[in-house]
């Protein structure tokens, strides 16, 4: 098993040594050991960040995310929780295309007010009713 020192998770992640602490003192993943003062993590913390950065990435909180891990460091994903988050990242994503349509309708329209745009209405009335 290869060990990562801690200068090693926070360069193949992007993360802060300091965030690394942060998610070990609060459950997210936890170091196997330590080289003098700098802590050492197992392969699998690689797997386990890339998790934290998908949940955080969809929505989840911390503290949610740290409920989708085992004791033992695990996943252990509800699928209700995901399929209802999904379908939450789906309403958005509704809703992003519609607004990205307003505004780029809004500026290309050759109208002179876009309020009378009959296009830039039904943009408006979609985006009431999302």
């Amino acid at each position: 098993m290869k060990i990562l020192d801690i200068g090693e998770v926070t360069a193949q992640t992007g993360l802060t040594p300091s965030t690394l602490r942060y998610y070990e003192e609060i459950g997210l993943i936890s170091s196997i050991s330590r080289h003098g003062l700098r802590r050492q993590f197992g392969p699998e913390t690689l797997l386990q960040l890339a998790l934290v950065a998908m949940g955080k990435a969809a929505g989840f909180s911390l503290s949610e995310i740290a409920g989708m891990f085992g004791r033992d460091g695990t996943p252990d994903l509800p699928r209700a929780a995901l399929h209802a988050r999904a379908d939450a990242l789906d309403q958005q994503i509704r809703q992003l295309t519609t607004l990205r349509k307003a505004l780029r309708h809004v500026a290309e329209c050759p109208a002179p007010s876009h309020l009378d745009c009959p296009k830039f209405q039904r943009l408006l009335r979609r985006a009431l009713r999302a």
